[in-house]
């Protein structure tokens, strides 16, 4: 257990209690999701797949994450704690199998920040790509690492502060592609699109296969749950902030891949196969200056999604450290900031070295293969959540039919997701992937193991709230 007096005999700095509102909590899981990249990077695997059903892939990715946040919401009003999925999954199914759900939502939070912070030099590349310049490997390497400094310090410094940038960014890069888009559409004179609404010319076998990654354009729409300790009722704040934002964003995908397919022409197939598919876009409409701005919009997003993930991924490890699950100092709080400072260098400090390693792989690659490991990270977790909420709440006595429909068909969702993400085996480089995936648990397991046979009385301490 984490002592409960520092050197000088007083009581350690608690994370700031009550300091977000709900627009801020929102904040949170909104600059988690970036909606930003999904137009402006993610789209093309999915049209790539989908085609002119894209948008029936993200609408029925929406129905399944916000059954996922309707069972997150049930246990986080239960457990307000900063440990979130490491806390419910571990008191449905056991201490070792909390402790690898936390295990792998470090993973995940991690992972993506890795993923967003590898897309801003190609968005960079973008942008000035307007003017005709362009920079080099080692200038993209170094603005990578720039901004990862930054985040580490925003995500050091407060929490209030973070979260307010993160919602306020967003809010300004949503508006910019919303305009834009509302500008290319404008030229078609309607918003109706035949061949999108034609049920007949939907590739529906391409739909469903498309929905495993589609699902990435939603992760860390839970990881306002992490914050439970910071946000003012978290009660009603943390479900109003995850089934929030998985709806609100589930539309705005929905919408979008409808419109930009219908901006092309209906040729998804071009936008299955760009590195810029919003450029693309708008230069067909006539407005090549538009991307520029748009790609501008996405480093915003970019930043505030590397800056929410390592919110996140600090509080996994604080309370995983307060439970003395990993090393005790990650469950230490700054005097001054009240924010987990050691938990969070940690986080920046293994973004920096997973960056690092997936550099051979270039930007883009680096991109997919951190983005697609945070997605197994994440799904695995999401399911897990979902067989633990029913479980939660029967014992509680308060189980209602609802939350067992809600339960069921998140889980489904999920189950067919890690499926697809395997059948068929993914080609190299990402037929990597799921060995790492599985070594990186087994790692955690074994040690949790170790750890369970000599010390049961810390695993045994995941059934009292410990955090403070």
């Amino acid at each position: 257990m984490v002592a409960t007096t520092d050197i000088a005999g007083h009581a350690p700095a608690q994370l700031k209690h009550g300091a977000l509102n709900k627009l801020e909590t929102l904040g949170q899981s909104i600059a988690n999701i970036a909606p930003t990249l999904t137009p402006a990077l993610n789209i093309s695997v999915v049209a790539g797949l989908a085609g002119v059903g894209s948008w029936i892939s993200y609408l029925l990715a929406t129905i399944g994450c916000v059954f996922v946040g309707a069972s997150i919401s049930s246990l986080a009003k239960r457990h307000p704690e900063a440990g979130s999925y490491f806390v419910y999954i571990g008191r449905s199914f056991g201490p070792v199998s909390g402790a690898l759900g936390g295990w792998a939502m470090v993973l995940a939070y991690i992972t993506t920040a890795v993923a967003v912070l590898m897309s801003i030099p190609l968005f960079v590349n973008n942008v000035i790509g307007v003017f005709g310049m362009s920079i080099g490997f080692g200038e993209q390497t170094a603005v990578s690492i720039l901004v990862l400094g930054l985040v580490v310090f925003a995500a050091y410094r407060d929490i209030t502060f973070s979260s307010r940038m993160g919602l306020v960014l967003e809010c300004i890069s949503v508006g910019i592609i919303v305009v834009i888009t509302a500008m290319v559409i404008g030229k078609h004179g309607t918003l109706i699109d035949p061949v999108q609404l034609h049920i007949s010319k939907i590739p529906f076998t391409g739909v469903m296969s498309a929905m495993a990654f589609a699902v990435f354009s939603w992760v860390g729409f839970e990881s306002s749950a992490t914050l439970a300790k910071e946000s003012a009722d978290p009660v009603k704040n943390i479900p109003y902030a995850v089934i929030g934002s998985a709806a609100i964003t589930g539309a705005f995908f929905t919408i979008m891949s409808y419109l930009m397919v219908m901006g092309m022409g209906d040729n998804a197939s071009a936008i299955g196969g760009s590195s810029s598919p919003f450029a693309d876009m708008t230069n067909k409409a006539g407005m090549p200056w538009a991307a520029g701005i748009v790609y501008f919009a996405a480093i915003i997003s970019a930043f505030a999604c590397a800056l929410a993930c390592l919110n996140a991924s600090s509080r996994m490890l604080y309370s995983m450290g307060r439970y003395q699950f990993l090393h005790g100092s990650m469950g230490l709080v700054h005097k001054t900031h009240k924010t987990p400072h050691i938990a969070v260098f940690a986080s920046g400090i293994i973004t920096l070295l997973v960056i690092l390693a997936l550099l051979p792989e270039g930007f883009l690659n680096g991109f997919g293969l951190a983005g697609t490991i945070a997605t197994y990270g994440f799904v695995v977790v999401y399911f897990g959540v979902c067989l633990s909420a029913p479980v939660d709440l029967y014992r509680a006595g308060v189980l209602k039919p609802a939350n067992v429909v809600y339960a069921a068909i998140g889980a489904a969702m999920m189950a067919f997701v890690i499926y697809a993400s395997v059948v068929p085996f993914p080609a190299a480089p990402f037929n990597m992937l799921p060995p790492v995936f599985a070594g990186y648990l087994a790692i955690g397991l074994v040690w949790f193991l170790v750890l369970k046979a000599k010390s049961p009385q810390v695993l045994a301490s995941i059934a009292n709230d410990m955090e403070g």
